[in-house]
């Protein structure tokens, strides 16, 4: 083991939104920090490396001789990794991303955890920033690149484990993080969220998801009502009260005070933007985000910051100054009067909220579609039959089906003649450019690299 003062760990899958983010915080808390993945794709492998961490390419048992103190595990790790196999037959300490972090980074502060299905990295990096703009300096792990930081994690006021001494002052105890339902690790099936025993907890919406490890709906809400269960009697919980399955979970027992956003009797916002608590009007909010989905998103920020002392007043003024993150309609070019943007959009609802949302901002002007089903749900063809409904609102829709298990062609064919497959990536980049003409929004939407089409679809447009 690693005999140094300072403790050095190695992250398996470190290239994950959520790893590399443990990966920086841990940088930052003083550890020393390596890892590595097999696919490495910006922003987080650029965010690392500016961050003087070490990235190896694959999962060679050679990385052993590293020798860390232990090993963190990324839940895209499975039985079967040379590299794990190898850590289980030398009996080498290991851990998961969300264990470690509850037990090094959480535990003695005040966490503010954002859960739901859709929303959870806006809603996380709304949050941070107001917690920000209002001075108190919080620490974050989000699961993207917020613009009003450049950086998805971010510890303050944490002793250095070398030293024994912190960052000049106490620092923040407020900890925003973004609480994903998904699996732990191989070893641990339950869901992030229930290390991180939070003290405000946001439960933005709930719908069937991840269905390569949940069997059903009902299967997602236990695991919600497990993280209902670890929220204090002194903290808060703020639901979205439009969503029956959140009331189905809070109904399974709560014992937390609950505010709910989107409904009168709690915290809505109307048509003119002006935002009300129980009736009473609390502001108006002006910013540029589009889409109702981020008007509820704002609703619950609003919330959880006041919830920690912030005044509605000075959140609503803090949204005003909000950037969205990265890969959420963030614009990655114009070519010839052709805007190109990048979305993170995998699911049939968050599709159709960020096209309807589009579509409310440009007008009559023509939409391009352009979906990459690449998350596991969307892989299993699950949700495949609501793609044409998600997609209405697009005049042209380009779908990428390469090592796709299902038949996208078919899927897509109610949307008649204005839906076009292609198997190969520069096939559907030259289609897209030939349909494309001065004025288009084309909305490139993946929850992956994609394969570099932006880029390769801006240089295709200039020529």
């Amino acid at each position: 083991m690693n005999t140094d003062k300072i403790p050095a760990i190695h992250i398996l899958g470190i290239c994950g939104t959520f790893m590399g983010g443990i990966a920086a915080l841990a940088k930052q808390a003083g550890h020393r920090v390596t890892g590595c993945d097999a696919n490495v794709y910006p922003p987080m492998s650029t965010q690392l490396e500016a961050q003087g961490i070490e990235l190896i390419e694959g999962f060679g048992v050679e990385q052993l001789d590293l020798k860390p103190d232990v090993f963190i595990i990324g839940n895209v790790v499975s039985r079967g990794n040379p590299l794990m196999e190898e850590i289980l037959n030398r009996n080498l300490p290991y851990i998961s991303g969300p264990q470690w972090l509850a037990q090094t980074i959480l535990h003695d502060r005040w966490v503010l955890a954002v859960a739901g299905t859709h929303g959870k990295t806006t809603t996380g990096a709304m949050l941070t920033w107001i917690l920000e703009y209002a001075g108190l300096s919080p620490s974050f792990l989000i699961g993207g690149v917020p613009q009003n930081f450049g950086i998805s994690a971010r510890l303050s006021g944490h002793p250095s484990p070398a030293s024994g001494r912190g960052d000049g002052g106490e620092g923040s105890p407020f900890f925003v993080i973004e609480a994903d339902e998904y699996d732990t690790a191989f070893f641990d099936k339950r869901s992030k969220f229930v290390h991180y025993h939070p003290r405000t907890a946001i439960l933005n919406n709930l719908e069937f998801d991840h269905a390569d490890i949940f069997a059903d709906l009902v299967a997602i809400e236990t695991q919600f009502h497990h993280l209902v269960r670890t929220v204090p009697g002194n903290g808060l919980i703020v639901s979205n009260g439009r969503e029956t399955s959140l009331d189905r979970v809070l109904q399974r027992g709560c014992w937390t005070p609950v505010e709910h956003f989107g409904t009168d009797d709690g915290w809505q916002i109307d048509a003119g933007n002006r935002v009300t608590l129980r009736g009473e009007l609390q502001g108006t909010l002006n910013w540029d985000l589009l889409g109702e989905h981020n008007r509820q998103n704002a609703l619950a920020a609003l919330a959880a910051a006041r919830h920690a002392g912030v005044p509605i007043a000075q959140g609503l003024a803090a949204l005003g100054k909000f950037k969205n993150v990265k890969r959420r309609m963030e614009v990655r070019g114009i070519v010839n009067s052709i805007t190109v943007y990048d979305d993170f959009a995998h699911h049939p609802t968050a599709i159709a909220t960020t096209v309807g949302g589009l579509r409310d901002k440009i007008g009559s002007a023509r939409i391009l579609a352009v979906l990459e089903p690449r998350s596991n749900t969307m892989k299993l063809g699950v949700m495949k039959d609501a793609l044409p409904g998600s997609l209405k609102d697009a005049d042209l829709v380009f779908c990428y089906a390469g090592n796709l298990g299902w038949d996208a062609r078919g899927a897509l064919a109610p949307l008649g003649g204005k839906a076009i497959v292609e198997d190969d990536l520069d096939a559907l980049i030259e289609k897209i450019a030939a349909a494309a003409r001065p004025g288009d929004h084309i909305l490139v939407m993946s929850n992956g690299g994609f394969g570099g089409i932006h880029a390769k679809l801006l240089k295709r447009l200039q020529s």
